[in-house]
């Protein structure tokens, strides 16, 4: 059935292109200044996207579940070893502000997309909820909608296409933003500035600017890989202990249940916890930022498999249109909010993306511009999301229902 030239089960070539690619894509975005302004994360993407609908690589594969089940969660931890809390709780309110406005962006798309196109797709109502959800959330709360409103396989599968589709594409917009002159001139852009006054004193790219060689040891990676794992293994573990606890009834039961049994949430709270207890530990690990990026790099690859361009026309055109309108709607309502308050650009591109694309392609970003004090404040906002996701995409469904 399936006709690509790797087959799903070729896991070791699967894997030599996600490891690979992610190593081009980082390779030439600090060896040439096109690839700097593109950036690595769109040429990671892209080139999956690309190769996928070639049919040169498949769109469904256990290697890219992996990436979900096993790299992204490694990556988180190696990413937040710098936290400061003190400094997180001084730089992420005006984020989280701005994250919930985008939420509202999120929710009156949902509306906006349903009345347009309910008569045109079947289940809109249970779609618009799973959709409300994840474009809060995450994935998470995508898979934790779909199951609850129970959405048509076909139906949920066509929707997926078109999410990761729109999703690329999104992604495509923001990391072009702060290359274009109209956002630069009506938006300050603190962070643009600062890495590029960086550069400025450097040769080569922004991106080889900010990851210049540092010095690093075999303790270092050891310490940082070791600590990574064991962090990762005791928070998934605390919050499948207390999801199995904890009664599913009743709403306050079902918001503890959010805020102690989703595991990426517990992972951040005990990551950054044990950075906030042991500050010298964290902040002698080098390369543990390098290491967490290069798998966020690999997160980026697998982002752009799935959006099959063939099956989308086939199956579901008018989902496109649907997420379409609820990420302009998002993106509107952000921007202009966060103009009218004199947000920075760069916090207006990550609440977006947080939103869109979850906490971890938000701080992929982040990462991927050098904002690095957008990183941390970005992740924890971003979490946010996971736990008002459901609530917010249940209400939405419910109200749809009888439509």
């Amino acid at each position: 059935m399936d006709t690509t030239l790797i087959k799903p089960e070729d896991t070791w070539l699967l894997w030599a292109f996600l490891a690979g690619w992610a190593a081009v894509s980082i390779y030439l975005e600090q060896k040439y200044k096109w690839a700097s302004k593109v950036t690595g994360a769109i040429i990671a993407l892209a080139g999956a996207l690309i190769l996928a609908n070639l049919n040169i690589i498949p769109t469904d594969a256990p290697a890219y579940d992996a990436v979900w089940t096993y790299v992204i969660p490694l990556a988180i931890p190696l990413l937040l070893y710098q936290a400061n809390l003190k400094r997180v709780w001084n730089e992420s309110g005006r984020l989280l502000i701005l994250f919930l406005v985008s939420s509202i962006g999120t929710v009156i798309g949902a509306y906006i997309a349903f009345f347009a196109l309910s008569e045109f797709i079947p289940e809109l109502a249970l779609i618009t909820a799973v959709m409300t959800g994840s474009y809060i959330g995450g994935s998470v709360n995508l898979a934790a909608l779909s199951a609850k409103f129970d959405v048509s396989e076909g139906m949920l599968s066509s929707t997926i296409v078109a999410d990761n589709l729109m999703m690329a594409l999104y992604f495509f917009v923001l990391i072009a933003i702060p290359a274009v002159g109209f956002f630069r001139r009506r938006f300050p852009t603190p962070h643009i500035d600062r890495v590029e006054q960086s550069a400025d004193e450097e040769d080569g790219t922004l991106a080889a600017s900010y990851w210049q060689r540092k010095e690093i040891s075999l303790k270092d990676i050891a310490l940082s890989a070791g600590s990574a794992f064991a962090i990762v293994a005791v928070s998934f573990k605390i919050a499948e202990i207390f999801g199995s606890i904890i009664p599913d009834e009743g709403a306050g039961w079902q918001l503890l249940s959010g805020l102690l049994g989703d595991k990426y949430l517990m992972l951040t709270t005990i990551t950054v916890t044990a950075v906030t207890l042991m500050p010298k530990f964290f902040d002698s690990l080098n390369g543990a930022q390098e290491i967490g990026t290069y798998l966020i790099y690999i997160f980026f690859v697998v982002i752009g498999v799935p959006a099959s361009l063939p099956l989308l026309i086939q199956n579901a055109p008018l989902l496109l249109v649907f997420v379409f309108l609820m990420v302009l709607t998002n993106m509107l309502v952000t921007f202009g909010v966060g103009k009218m308050f004199k947000f920075n650009l760069e916090e207006m591109i990550l609440a977006s993306n947080a939103n869109i694309g979850g906490p971890t392609t938000a701080a992929a970003m982040a990462i991927a511009k050098g904002w690095k004090d957008l990183i941390v404040p970005v992740m924890l906002v971003g979490t946010m999301g996971y736990i008002i996701g459901n609530y917010i995409g249940t209400i939405v469904g419910n109200t749809l229902y009888g439509f």
